[in-house]
């Protein structure tokens, strides 16, 4: 894999509510329609998945003590966010994965899919 010496973006990690590099080493991210790469993406480092695995931990809690209700409802909230801005996140994940962009349409179905199930969990757990 040849890289590319115009790279102008890292994308980083998401961590607690803010961006964080993630180490020093990168992989560059190619647009599959040119070959062309002009971001890379960080590779998290084991200080950056102990702060991810960390920052999890500290907010299980609170989500664990949240009424299956109003877990519900978040997740049905996220649902309706995920749906409505679907272009515009595929286009994102074309962007910072490399990805064609039906196959991101697809990933997104696919999650959507998901968040649906777990909004629908407390009503078919009920016994």
């Amino acid at each position: 894999m040849q890289h590319d010496k115009n790279v102008t973006a890292t994308i980083g990690h998401f961590i607690d509510g803010q961006h964080v590099g993630g180490g020093t080493r990168v992989q560059p991210v190619f647009d599959p329609a040119t070959g062309f790469s002009d971001k890379s993406v960080a590779l998290a480092d084991k200080l950056t998945v102990e702060q991810a695995i960390t920052s999890a931990q500290a907010a299980f809690p609170a989500w664990r003590n949240t009424p299956p209700l109003k877990r519900a409802r978040v997740m049905s909230k996220l649902k309706t966010l995920l749906e409505a801005n679907a272009d515009r996140i595929a286009a994102l994940i074309t962007a910072e994965h490399g990805k064609v962009l039906s196959d991101a349409h697809g990933e997104l179905q696919r999650g959507i899919e998901n968040v649906e199930y777990a909004s629908y969990a407390p009503e078919l757990l009920k016994g």
